[in-house]
């Protein structure tokens, strides 16, 4: 029992941390106890998170607390060692299977304190005194427990692996280095271990630096997560408030329309309700005189007739019908085709100004975008439906294939007119507004033709450069012919020397102000990329030819551009 007892008293004292009596014990924030050394060496590993933890009940605390000596408990330890009662050592003192055991002790093997570089030894606390009483092992290096000490011993010498051989990158020992290392770049293992725990602090110094700058990225991010979300609710609270706004002057037009019909009803209802008075007094009197004079009629004394005749034969004035015109069911009509135009014209603002509105939305910028797409597959992640608006072709190109091809022809169109169209160059632009990020791919035949994107605000009449894409600040193009391609923009010619291709693909990053275009065939070449600001949503455009001759005209008539069908 007193062993017992000895064994529950030195459990009670003992450090958690490293399983032997407490030395200068402190007591921690959650009541745990620990040697001061023991619990200084374990928050020193904390530092870097600035979080500090109970390495029993893992409570933290925050910032590191103030470690203080506990008298009392010092005292209560010494006098435990003074009893000799720590003799008998506790069960958990003793080496387990996954601890590395004495080498010296015999029978039950204590768990080892130390290990030896140079002994190949791993000795328990009794064993090791000697090591650190006796000068003639001032120079042995100890280390944490080991297993792996048998793995310094060369297999082939039995000598132990002190050297490096950095031409063959691994540890030999002395022996080795005479033998098959022979002429080999070796230098002491102390030395390689000097040369990369150099290169390990600079690598750690470079992590470091990198966890600073991506912690320093992350709150750029999450500033700007807040600072969009702000944005977007005050948005959502402004537009919420326009709409509120329109709705209700929509409804005061509709509650005004409303009460002014009801009110000119009223007016018209009355007037032609008095008018219909009026004709039933006058029918009720022409009866009554129709009946007199019926009366009259079957008069057998004539005296008495041509008496009576000339005052029933009088007739009142007859109430003025002319200004009755009756419209069936048209009274109100040009009330409900005004609404009806007033709709329409609404509904055309709002699509004209929704792009706008949309594009606004999507042109958030945040610090990191998503990288530009590299095989064709990528790309096609990003494919539109795009097809061409008959408003803006020239009269020349007839449009087939659902408005997705265009081929120039030498007899002109019988379009209407309309002040959206290309007048004298073989143009044409898409129905769909591009923005975000787009790609399509355009297939074309014959020999020259012109693919674009371009503002909607691009002159359209006249055979000057503010029509013609490439040559102007709204249009950037790309014209292909079998000889060569050539990147225009504000009238500026780049040479390309990418592969010719009767198939080019282009992608449109709106937002990041990316515009590309690629030479299609079984792999991708990139031709030409742009990097700038676009400030309004872009049309895909294509012309049949790229010159201002007649003769080029003539050759180009029957050539085709067809937006392909990608999905």
């Amino acid at each position: 029992m007193a062993q017992r007892g000895a064994q529950l008293d030195r459990e009670t004292f003992s450090c958690s941390i490293c399983l032997d009596l407490l030395k200068d014990p402190v007591t921690i924030p959650c009541g745990h106890s620990y040697c001061m050394s023991c619990i200084k060496g374990f928050w020193d590993e904390e530092d870097e998170k600035k979080i500090y933890s109970c390495p029993q009940c893992r409570q933290t605390f925050t910032p590191r607390p103030v470690l203080v000596k506990s008298t009392m408990l010092a005292d209560l330890v010494e006098q435990l060692r003074k009893t000799g009662l720590q003799a008998a050592p506790a069960d958990h003192c003793y080496a387990g299977p996954e601890d590395v055991a004495c080498d010296v002790c015999t029978g039950r093997k204590m768990k080892a304190l130390k290990s030896c570089l140079v002994c190949l030894i791993s000795y328990c606390e009794k064993h090791l005194q000697l090591h650190i009483e006796s000068a003639a092992f001032e120079k042995h290096k100890l280390v944490d427990p080991s297993k792996k000490l048998q793995e310094n011993i060369c297999s082939r010498h039995d000598e132990v692996m002190k050297m490096f051989c950095r031409t063959d990158q691994q540890i030999i020992c002395y022996l080795c280095s005479v033998d098959e290392h022979k002429g080999h770049d070796t230098v002491s293992a102390a030395a390689e271990r000097t040369e990369r725990q150099r290169e390990l602090e600079v690598s750690r110094q470079n992590i470091q630096q990198r966890i600073q700058d991506r912690e320093k990225d992350v709150k750029l991010l999450q500033q700007e997560v807040e600072a969009v979300s702000r944005s977007a609710d005050k948005a959502v609270e402004n537009s919420e408030k326009i709409f509120t706004e329109l709705i209700h002057l929509i409804q005061k037009r509709s509650s005004d329309v409303k009460q002014q019909i009801r009110s000119q009803q009223e007016t018209e209802v009355s007037r032609v309700k008095e008018l219909q008075e009026k004709l039933e007094q006058e029918i009720t009197e022409l009866k009554r005189k129709d009946a007199e004079l019926k009366q009259l009629s079957h008069t057998e004394d004539h005296n008495q007739f041509l008496h009576n005749y000339p005052s029933l034969s009088q007739l009142s004035e007859p109430t003025d019908s002319s200004n009755i015109n009756i419209r069936p069911l048209r009274y109100f009509e040009d009330v409900t085709a005004a609404v009806s135009e007033l709709r329409d014209q609404l509904q055309d603002i709002l699509r004209e100004k929704w792009t706008n509105i949309s594009l606004t939305g999507t042109e958030v910028n945040v610090l990191l975008s998503e990288p530009e797409p590299k095989t064709r597959a990528e790309f096609l992640k990003y494919s539109c439906e795009i097809t061409l608006d008959p408003n803006t072709a020239n009269t020349q190109l007839l449009l087939s294939k659902g408005n997705r091809k265009a081929t120039y022809m030498s007899q002109h169109q019988s379009y209407s007119s309309h002040p959206d169209r290309f007048t004298d160059w073989g143009q044409v632009l898409s129905r769909e507004s591009l923005t975000g990020r787009c790609y399509w791919e355009v297939k074309w035949t014959g020999r020259s033709v012109c693919v674009a994107v371009a503002y909607k605000n691009i002159s359209r009449e006249g055979r000057f450069d503010e029509c013609l894409f490439g040559h102007n600040d709204k249009s950037w193009a790309i014209s292909c012919d079998t000889n060569s391609h050539n990147f225009w923009f504000n009238s500026v010619s780049t040479p390309i020397s990418g592969p010719q291709s009767s198939r080019v693909g282009v992608y449109l990053d709106h937002s990041a102000g990316i515009l590309s275009f690629y030479s299609v065939s079984e792999t991708m070449t990139l031709l030409h990329r742009v990097q700038t600001t676009f400030t309004q949503p872009l049309y895909a455009g294509v012309r049949s030819y790229s010159s201002s001759s007649v003769w080029a005209a003539i050759l180009s008539i029957g050539s085709t551009i067809e937006l392909c069908k990608l999905k």
